[in-house]
């Protein structure tokens, strides 16, 4: 998500495309994107799961789906106690294949886990890494009133561009 046009929903401080960037041969008319995400389709509809700081502060999302395919969104949901965010792409691609979601009620610090997305723009990419720690709370520094709660901490290497991703 990203106003103008966007790669994947999308972090905020897009780094200039590369050559091979799918940004590089974007329209010299068309705005630059506010930001860079990853998120995950969570059903046949096409609902979109991602980070809310990834979506905030634009009044346009753009997402691009792993075929390649393009579509203008709208924002259906968030949950800012949770930084999450769900935006409905307006068209979807022929082959849609949402993710398996499941819970983490079993998890346990030293359990592996995956984390993809796509970082600085570029990807997608994979990392993998374990559960350092749960139940983490997080306030934010430049908004004290923002406190997130019952965080998952791990060591997979997270970039900025994979915030939103599963």
């Amino acid at each position: 998500p990203q106003q103008g046009s966007s790669k994947a929903p999308v972090p905020k401080a897009t780094p200039a495309p590369l050559p091979d960037h799918p940004l590089a041969n974007a329209h010299p008319d068309e705005p630059q994107p506010d930001a860079i995400g990853s998120g995950v389709v969570m059903d046949q509809k096409g609902k979109i799961l991602t980070a809310l700081h990834v979506v905030a502060g634009t009044d346009r999302w753009v997402v691009v789906f792993a075929d390649g395919s393009e579509s203008d969104a709208d924002l259906v949901g968030a949950q800012p106690q949770n930084d999450l965010a769900v935006l409905q792409p307006k068209h979807l691609p022929d082959e849609l294949q949402p993710a398996t979601l499941a819970s983490t009620a079993g998890l346990r610090p030293g359990d592996q886990v995956v984390a993809t997305g796509f970082p600085f723009g570029i990807g997608p990419s994979v990392s993998a890494g374990v559960v350092s720690g749960l139940k983490r709370e997080f306030i934010d520094p430049d908004n004290p009133k923002i406190k997130l709660t019952n965080l998952m901490q791990f060591d997979a290497a997270v970039n900025p561009g994979n915030s939103g991703g599963p």
